[in-house]
């Protein structure tokens, strides 16, 4: 355990977040958090004596970038180095659930079990409904409008409360976090670089994942999520999907402790990680 920290990259320093010992769990926030978002899973994965290593992406909260060509998956396996770890679980949350297929693509020896929530894969889209194509036609005129205040209200129904649920559906306290940290995401100032994404892409290529694997979608969530756990299932040799009821996008923050009952098990049926 390397507590709190940053370390360098090319072009860049990685903030990362390392508490506790026992077997590394590995966690990728999604595109409208930073590494907060986990703050109510990592307490149930330390009392299962689990390691957590968080950290924020390049464009996340205190990572800093240059506005430079940098991959993903190069700063994932960078941050295992810098933490000792060999193998871990690594868990994604929609974007960071791509980053992680990605990685697992490029670096399989590193990865010893996915445990993937509400992830996208890149080169695989599954169709969205008339009504959710023009949610993610509104999104996308929000953020070219460059109003982050407005994207993260926008945001938080979306992916927090789930399309179409009522704003009172989960705890105040969680909009209000993954609010803030949307905010932040959007704001103008910020340098996020240049990914260079996996190519050929991971929708070509899911049947080289054969360590263990979970994909877990909420059935509140858009359906081309549970449709791309669903596929996961099907493309992949060592691959369960499961949905979960009641929950939208953010999985770990609504249900913390079913994330982590199910991170336990993984870590049981995978090759030894550390």
């Amino acid at each position: 355990m390397i507590g709190e920290t940053m370390i360098p990259v090319p072009g860049g320093r990685i903030h990362v977040v390392d508490e506790g010992a026992g077997p590394p769990v590995l966690l990728l926030h999604a595109g409208i958090v930073d590494l907060r978002a986990w703050d109510p899973l990592v307490p149930h994965l330390l009392a299962r004596g689990l390691r957590a290593i968080r950290y924020d992406a390049r464009g996340y909260g205190a990572t800093e970038t240059e506005d430079v060509e940098f991959s993903d998956r190069a700063d994932m396996v960078a941050v295992l180095d810098a933490c000792d770890v060999r193998r871990a679980c690594v868990v994604g949350n929609s974007r960071g659930g791509q980053i992680a297929v990605d990685a697992a693509i490029e670096s399989p020896d590193r990865v010893g079990a996915l445990l993937l929530l509400g992830a996208s894969v890149g080169g695989y889209e599954a169709p969205a409904t008339p009504d959710e194509q023009a949610l993610f036609a509104e999104m996308e005129r929000l953020e070219e409008a460059g109003d982050p205040d407005a994207t993260a209200d926008f945001d938080v129904r979306l992916w927090v409360d789930g399309p179409g649920q009522p704003p009172d559906r989960v705890p105040e306290a969680i909009r209000e976090a993954v609010r803030a940290m949307d905010v932040a995401v959007g704001d103008p100032t910020r340098t996020h670089g240049k990914p260079v994404r996996l190519e050929p892409p991971a929708g070509e290529r899911l049947g080289e994942l054969t360590m263990p694997i979970l994909a877990m979608a909420g059935e509140l969530d858009v359906s081309d999520v549970r449709a791309t756990a669903l596929h996961l299932q099907e493309a992949c040799p060592n691959a369960i999907a499961e949905l979960v009821p009641g929950v939208a996008h953010m999985i770990a923050m609504e249900v913390p402790e079913l994330v982590a009952d199910r991170i336990l098990a993984l870590v049981r049926r995978a090759a030894p990680m550390g």
